[in-house]
């Protein structure tokens, strides 16, 4: 699936508890078959463990960058996601 980039996202300046409601928020706002893109200044390996538990199958996920101080992933929404309720995903540690 060719997903064009709609948004750029750069949470280096964000607060890390603040991160994944932003990401989630941008993401369930996004049309089917558009991309963010993520800056980060580690690897979001966690962001995209809490996308396959909580958005399976409705996004698809690429390193842009890999390193070693920023990283960049186009995280984009599928055609299937059209069909799925609202994305509505907290942070681990957002009530901290």
């Amino acid at each position: 699936m060719n997903t064009s980039t709609a948004v750029t996202v750069d949470v280096r300046d964000i607060l890390p508890r603040n991160r994944h409601p932003l990401i989630f928020g941008i993401f369930e706002a996004l049309p089917p078959g558009e991309a963010m893109l993520l800056t980060n200044d580690h690897d979001p390996k966690p962001l995209f463990y809490q996308f396959q538990a909580e958005s399976t199958g409705l996004f698809n996920w690429n390193y842009v960058e890999q390193g070693p101080t920023r990283w960049q992933v186009r995280i984009g929404k599928t055609a299937e996601a059209t069909a799925a309720p609202g994305i509505k995903a907290p942070c681990c540690g957002a009530n901290t």
